[in-house]
């Protein structure tokens, strides 16, 4: 069987229409069989998705794909703790970004999410003992460690970063209120203000990172077009694309088509390269080098 296509959960801050109307599309025309909702960076962004979150996830499902929801990264708050213990009585299947809510899905099966530190073969055993059924290793490791991690998953499907900005660092403190001159607490909602995340330069002008609220990603997007297939042979069962402006159905439709043997790499990098991101894209941490590089 082809190895699938989880479209992971939006990091930015997005307005409800903007978000509605980008999974009604996913939902009707991407070749993606796992769908990721719900908020993972900020919670004081969750309000504003409420209205919308369970007709998105119902129009996912009438469009066939598998919705999974997914927990915040960085659960500090009792409301955040309390959110996500509720996610975990929802009924849906939840992807675990933060170590504490496995506790509140004993018994049942679950995913782990990126945010997660699963570096080992014993880390992805010991969660599966837990219940997970899927985990989505971090985007920093090198293709040995996938391979080792792979080839030794049992019943547990390995998911691997293969399109967007990569996730890096995420704190307490908002980065984008403070470039703003603003606190936290009043951060006016600034985030929402650069949809794919707000450039950071170098001193001489030269792409460095993105900062997304309280989270840091990288400039460059990953892009893993030349290797998904050579991974899906070698055990790895899945791979993530994370949700930006550009057009995500076609790069849904790349990837698939890559996949199933339907399209050659080079056409395929054509093809994502007339997206016109606006950045380099990126595969260095999949060759053991600087995560910035591109080979």
């Amino acid at each position: 069987m082809a190895a699938r296509l989880t479209l992971g959960p939006l990091l930015f801050n997005w307005s409800a229409d903007r978000y509605r109307d980008f999974y009604y599309r996913i939902a009707d025309e991407a070749p993606v069989d796992r769908v990721c909702i719900g908020e993972v960076i900020c919670s004081k962004r969750q309000p504003f998705l409420q209205e919308c979150i369970v007709s998105v996830a119902e129009r996912l499902e009438r469009g066939g794909k598998q919705v999974v929801l997914s927990s915040l990264a960085l659960p500090t708050l009792e409301r955040e703790i309390r959110h996500d213990w509720e996610l975990a009585g929802s009924g849906r299947i939840i992807e675990v970004n933060d170590a504490s809510l496995i506790a509140a899905l004993k018994g049942r099966t679950f995913h782990v999410g990126p945010f997660l530190n699963v570096y080992n073969e014993a880390t992805v055993e010991y969660l599966a003992r837990r219940g997970a059924r899927l985990v989505a290793l971090p985007p920093e490791l090198p293709t040995s460690s996938i391979l080792g991690i792979a080839g030794a998953r049992g019943d547990v499907e390995i998911e691997v970063w293969a399109f967007g900005r990569i996730p890096l660092a995420i704190s307490a403190r908002c980065y984008h209120a403070r470039a703003h001159k603003l606190s936290k607490d009043s951060c006016q909602f600034v985030c929402g203000n650069d949809l794919d995340g707000l450039a950071v330069e170098t001193l001489d002008d030269r792409g460095f990172l993105a900062i997304n609220g309280v989270q840091t990603l990288s400039y460059t997007y990953a892009n893993l077009i030349r290797e998904v297939a050579d991974l899906a042979d070698k055990g790895v069962g899945s791979f993530r694309l994370s949700p930006h402006t550009c057009d995500m159905v076609a790069v849904a439709q790349t990837f698939s088509s890559v996949l199933r043997g339907n399209l050659d790499c080079d056409e395929a990098m054509v093809r994502l390269e007339e997206l016109r991101i606006g950045a380099p894209f990126s595969n260095g941490f999949l060759r053991g080098s600087a995560g910035a590089d591109y080979a």
